[in-house]
């Protein structure tokens, strides 16, 4: 019988890179929460979902990141048939995107899979399959985590979450509770049913203007209920929201390949920087910098290192 906080054996993995992980793991100091997503893409199924882009950019940036997930081993597995028990612990292999990253999965009956297709710069967005919500279970080891993200894609967060971290800067990116879908899978914006739970208790909730379809009244209400409200917008920068005043931050130039994830490593990047800083101002910027690097590149591959993040605003100012 497994019990929480054991640590059991499941197949090797490749696909996305992940194996068991039977060590004691690093001391977390950046927790992701949500699904991890294998989406689709024209050249094959590729690791996503927010968690995924966060881990990574957490790392680049310094920090030792962990997740907490929900899915199956689609894609992990060597195809033995998993075990029955809940997996409480598997970490990337090297080479991979989640190369040492802990990863907490919980059992699914499938993993949650999207399509993105871009076209003239605007995205549709078809959700193929739905893995369960991550259910409150926190293992020892992410519980004394001093920064924490939920960061649902598809209303899989609870806000049972919010309690189980007491004195961690929590951060929300709540683009997956703002997000509805059609039989057929169309993934269309709609209003955060549940928001004011969530913006009683987190720190600062980071969205894109794309989430709430422009919808510069509805931004103003979130505003007004949030200590920190932070609205990127692509091209235009990021906002500032915070006791009832607004404040614009300019982009960073950048030659876009693949804008997928772009609004996670923001996300990220401002957590961290706002962490250390405690100004949303400078850590808007500097979360600017991140994500414009981010999209230079196909998939994960151009999120950049703190040193060229800390180079480029040294030369530039």
């Amino acid at each position: 019988m497994t019990r929480p906080g054991d640590y059991v054996t499941i197949p090797a993995a490749v696909g996305l890179g992940l194996t068991h992980c039977e060590e004691k793991p690093l001391a977390i100091d950046f927790l992701a929460i949500g699904h991890i997503t294998h989406d689709r893409t024209p050249d094959g199924f590729r690791l996503g979902g927010t968690v995924s882009f966060a881990a990574v950019t957490a790392r680049r940036l310094g920090r030792q990141p962990g997740i907490i997930s929900r899915g199956t081993p689609e894609g992990l597995s060597d195809g033995a048939e998993p075990s029955a028990a809940p997996v409480k612990l598997l970490t990337g292999t090297p080479g991979s995107a989640l190369a040492g990253i802990p990863i907490y999965l919980q059992p699914s009956k499938v993993s949650t899979r999207f399509v993105n297709i871009y076209r003239g710069g605007q995205r549709t967005q078809m959700i193929e399959a739905w893995a369960e919500p991550v259910a409150p279970e926190l293992p020892p080891a992410c519980a004394a985590a001093p920064v924490v993200l939920l960061g649902p894609v598809a209303r899989e967060v609870p806000s049972a979450w919010l309690t189980l971290f007491p004195n961690a800067l929590i951060g929300v990116t709540p683009q997956g509770w703002m997000r509805q879908w059609d039989a057929a899978g169309h993934v269309s914006p709609t209003h955060w049913a549940d928001a004011a739970v969530y913006l009683q208790r987190a720190d600062t909730v980071i969205l894109s203007r794309e989430d709430v379809g422009g919808d510069g009244a509805y931004i103003a209400n979130l505003a007004s209920q949030t200590r920190l409200l932070v609205v990127t917008d692509g091209w235009h920068g990021a906002t500032v929201y915070q006791a009832g005043a607004s404040r614009q931050i300019p982009p960073r130039a950048a030659s876009e390949v693949d804008p997928t994830g772009a609004g996670d490593v923001f996300t990220t990047a401002f957590l961290i920087r706002f962490a250390e800083t405690g100004d949303p101002l400078v850590a808007a910027r500097f979360a600017n910098v991140v994500a414009s690097m981010s999209v230079e590149a196909p998939g994960m591959e151009a999120i950049p290192y703190r040193g060229q993040v800390d180079a480029w605003l040294a030369h530039h100012g």
